[in-house]
């Protein structure tokens, strides 16, 4: 059994011209070594020389201490695939490997890069015959594009092997993604998501024996749906507006209230989209751009009106669109003139339709979850179980304004007496 060791020290007697001392690694094969620059410098006092590390709170020390790691990790690899292919093992030919300068036992493994390339490729011929919608392989061309970024930033590297890859390299990605990336932590997570599933692809593919990223746990926090109330799309509805432009938007915006539909969804209706149903009834159907799940309304009176007015208009006959809607950008930027002109002081964005459907129209006025689900074409009705949440809040608010509206200041007053006297009443 070959003695085997590998050691990281501070070289104090080559400082460089700012007086740093380079780190050096020492790889040890039963008594003889072999020694080679990390090409890492640092301020003398930041090294720890028991622990091999740089000293925590140390200018870049997460990085070079993350750089150590890998160094570490790739020197007892090559000496692990050495030992399993019973080849002479010495301290030079680790070296030597490590440095690329011996071609014929170099190891060649997959790295995180090609897996993303492998699965979005094959992925995009899935898009192209509508398996996959293309929101979902931009995605992970985002997620790989993140990956990259990090790597750069974190390692100075351009790619990394997937052997080389532990439970760090997502953990510190996580801390990546929120601080340098300033994302909130559930879009963060989606993105780890995409990377655990594409190294669970590796594990399939037998590029890697496990995934390392498996003990790291996403989570979910639930985001405040912001909704309009019944009484501020009422006012939407009756405001006089002189402007045709902000018209059209408030127009389109009502009719997104009123059917659910996103705007991506909106946007790609053409002028003859409406169907009728096996009830008689009008409808509007799509399968949704983001999950691909079909999503089928019946129109209700305000949106058939809304329909109507533009059956004339010159830009939808010629552009073949149901609605004249405007680009993403243009819109969001118009239902801010508009909830100013409107006086509503709620920050209006397209989702905020969708999410009003859910609630104010459809869940508050007692329309069943399972139907609600269906019309906004969640693939789960755990997804619409968010809206039921928030329509429980908006219970508890009309209930307190219903105890101000009844007793005014006493509401206060009434609630503690109503608890000195719980032992009376028996409660609970």
């Amino acid at each position: 059994m070959n003695s085997f060791s590998i050691l990281f020290w501070g070289q104090k007697t080559r400082k460089n011209k700012l007086g740093e001392i380079p780190i050096y690694m020492r790889i040890t094969v039963d008594g003889k070594r072999a020694e080679l620059s990390t090409n890492r410098f640092i301020e003398e006092s930041s090294w720890n020389a028991k622990a091999q590390r740089v000293k925590d709170r140390k200018k870049n020390a997460i990085q070079i201490n993350g750089y150590l790691d890998m160094l570490r990790g790739k020197v007892l690899e090559i000496f692990n695939k050495l030992l399993a292919s019973e080849e002479e093992i010495s301290a030079k030919k680790i070296k030597a490997v490590l440095s690329g300068k011996s071609v014929k036992t170099q190891i060649n493994h997959k790295t995180i890069l090609e897996a993303f390339n492998y699965h979005n490729t094959k992925m995009e011929e899935q898009v192209k015959i509508g398996q996959v919608v293309k929101k979902t392989l931009e995605r992970y061309n985002i997620t790989k594009n993140k990956v990259r970024a990090f790597m750069k930033h974190q390692y100075k590297a351009k790619d990394m092997p997937l052997p080389e890859l532990r439970l760090r390299f997502v953990t510190e990605f996580e801390h990546y993604l929120l601080t340098r990336g300033k994302l909130q932590i559930n879009t963060a997570h989606k993105y780890i998501k995409n990377l655990k599933k594409i190294m669970n692809m590796a594990v399939g593919l037998d590029w890697i024996p496990s995934n390392p990223f498996n003990n790291f746990r996403c989570s979910y926090v639930a985001p405040k749906r912001e909704v309009l109330t019944q009484d501020e799309l009422h006012m939407l509805r009756s405001k006089n507006i002189s402007i045709p432009r902000i018209d059209q938007v408030r127009d389109v915006f009502v009719f997104c209230c009123y059917t659910g539909f996103a705007y991506s969804d909106i946007y790609k209706f053409d002028y003859n989209s409406i169907s009728k149903g096996i009830d008689g009834e009008y409808w509007l159907s799509t399968e949704r751009q983001k999950t691909g799940v079909k999503e089928s309304v019946p129109l209700l009176p305000v949106a058939l009106d809304i329909i109507k007015k533009y059956r004339d208009n010159e830009y939808c006959i010629a552009e073949n669109k149901l609605l004249p809607v405007n680009s993403n950008q243009c819109y969001n930027a118009y239902l801010k003139e508009l909830a100013d002109i409107c006086g509503i002081e709620k920050k209006i964005t397209s989702h905020i339709a969708r999410h009003t459907f859910a609630t104010t129209v459809t869940l508050a006025n007692g329309v069943p979850i399972e139907t609600v689900s269906k019309m906004l074409g969640h693939s789960s009705i755990r997804t619409t179980q968010v809206y039921a949440k928030v329509i429980e809040q908006k219970v508890s608010e009309d209930m307190r304004n219903l105890k101000e509206k009844l007793f005014g200041n006493n509401t206060k007053v009434s609630n503690e007496n109503q608890m000195d006297n719980s032992d009376k009443l028996k409660i609970g």
